[in-house]
This record gives structure tokens, C-alpha cells and sequence, in this order.
């Protein structure tokens, strides 16, 4: 009896949980992004973007769109892609490095 509570208890030390992958946020292509030029309006930037993850109240004139790739085991990957505009049209884009399985 007390060899079988031994086993079970040492068979749980190596029972790792399940964890699963976490992706949230807006996932944008290379290509995506270099269709959006200064002087396009928001409209426009939102049909090539889609809606941007973050408008912030205190700075409207900026979009971002933030992505988060959690993987079960591994390094976490993120990306930010700002957006500024001025009078209603694209002004500036200011993004991170994509991460590498992105094209």
C-alpha cells in the first residue's frame, strides 16, 4: 500500500500542467503595414489595419495596435504599431520590429 502512494506521489512531481498559447491583439503583415502612407485618412487606415487595439482619450490624434503571442512554453513575442495623425490624416507610423514567423 505504501509503495503505491509512493508511486502516485512521485508520478505527480512530473505531471506539468497544460498550459496553452495566448495570442491577443492585432497580428499585421509587413505588407500591411507598408500600404499605410502619410497623408491617408483614418478610414482608410482602418480598412487596410482593421480597428486599432488602443485609442486613447488623452492623445486622440494616435492609434496603436498591439499584438501579444504567449506561447505554452517558450519566449513571449510582442509588437506595437503607432499610428499619429494630424487634421484626419496619417502624419507618422512608428512601429517595433515584427517578430521572424511574421511576413
Amino acid at each position: 500500500m505504501s509503495c503505491a502512494l509512493l508511486a502516485l506521489s512521485l508520478s505527480a512531481c512530473f505531471i506539468r500542467p497544460y498550459k496553452f498559447d495566448l495570442e491577443q491583439g492585432n497580428l499585421i503583415s509587413a505588407d500591411k503595414i507598408a500600404q499605410v502612407q502619410p497623408g491617408m485618412s483614418e478610414e482608410q487606415v482602418k480598412y487596410v489595419l482593421g480597428t486599432p487595439m488602443l485609442q486613447d482619450v488623452f492623445h486622440t490624434n494616435r492609434w496603436d495596435y498591439v499584438y501579444l503571442e504567449k506561447p505554452s512554453y517558450g519566449k513571449e513575442k510582442r509588437s506595437h504599431l503607432a499610428i499619429y495623425f494630424n487634421d484626419g490624416v496619417v502624419s507618422e507610423v512608428i512601429r517595433d520590429p515584427l517578430p521572424e514567423n511574421v511576413a
